[in-house]
């Protein structure tokens, strides 16, 4: 679950490259345990805002923690993964503990299919990703291989050493690309239904009801979830659609009937004239009388 934070456009973030000094044999790959001494430079103030040019993926043991990516703040669980791909700006959480296990990995370490079959640069895919037990026991598995034939430098040269680490980093990495797949296409289905849920909610009570957590108590949502659902169904915030409805509605009883404009007011949820004049003017930009008298 992700909230946006105002930060700045981003002038004067360092870009911090790939630490090759830092790989165990100089091999475009990192995979070891998360903590506090962990960084990517002696220069790099993890708690600052930064960019890197490699790919991050951190599995979580413990949580909450707290992580910033582009601007935007993700909670992520024991269990939960953070995906941050090259380019991508974050600031580490100087609150949150991080444990787990992290890797780390240079742009053109994997060759090209491969780097298209895991959809390493599909930026619109969610980088918080939450494991069903299955798939978290599975990505456990093949990330304790993987550290475990990084660490492993003595019984293969180095270029069947790294050969070895390409084929186990890309089996890991197929099954993430699968769950990122998968949880970006459940967040679709479900901002769907969740939308057309709330939609004829509103079409049905928009006359007496104009509060969006009344609505999202009704439907058991969090006023959150209507938010990313309503704006990814229409790019509207879920108040813009029920008042939307609300002037609908207004205009129609107001060019299709002779009632009062007191009475069409009453009839979308504004016992008062003077709150219903106001709302529709701020809305349309002229007064119930004026759009009436437009149409005649």
């Amino acid at each position: 679950m992700a909230d946006r934070t105002h930060q700045g456009d981003g002038e004067g973030i360092r870009t911090f490259p790939f630490p090759t000094e830092l790989a165990v044999g100089g091999v475009g790959m990192q995979v070891g345990p998360m903590g506090t001494d962990h960084s990517w430079h002696v220069d790099a103030p993890l708690h600052r805002v930064h960019r890197i040019d490699f790919h991050v993926v951190m599995l979580f043991t413990e949580g909450p923690v707290r992580h910033m990516i582009d601007f935007a703040e993700y909670e992520a669980s024991a269990g939960d993964l953070l995906w941050i791909r090259p380019g991508q700006v974050h600031r580490f959480s100087r609150t949150s503990q991080y444990r787990g296990t992290v890797l780390t990995m240079q742009p053109g370490f994997l060759p090209r299919a491969t780097v298209e079959a895991t959809g390493l640069y599909r930026y619109d895919l969610p980088p918080l990703l939450h494991p069903e037990p299955a798939q978290l026991a599975a990505l456990q598995a093949g990330l304790d291989q993987l550290r475990r034939e990084y660490e492993d430098t003595a019984t293969l040269p180095l270029s069947l050493h790294t050969a070895v680490l390409r084929h186990t980093l890309t089996a890991f990495l197929l099954r993430l690309a699968h769950l990122a797949a998968s949880s970006a296409e459940s967040s679709r289905e479900q901002a769907d239904t969740t939308f057309t849920l709330f939609r004829d909610a509103v079409e049905q009570g928009f006359a007496t009801n104009h509060s969006v957590s009344a609505y999202a108590d009704a439907l058991g949502y969090s006023r959150r979830t209507l938010v990313r659902a309503v704006g990814a169904a229409t790019g509207e915030t879920p108040k813009g659609f029920i008042d939307k409805r609300v002037v609908l509605e207004a205009k129609r009883l107001l060019a299709h009937t002779d009632l009062p404009i007191g009475r069409v007011g009453a009839a979308v949820g504004f016992p008062d004239a003077a709150n219903f004049s106001k709302f529709f003017h701020l809305h349309t930009g002229v007064t119930p009388a004026a759009f009436r008298a437009e149409l005649r």
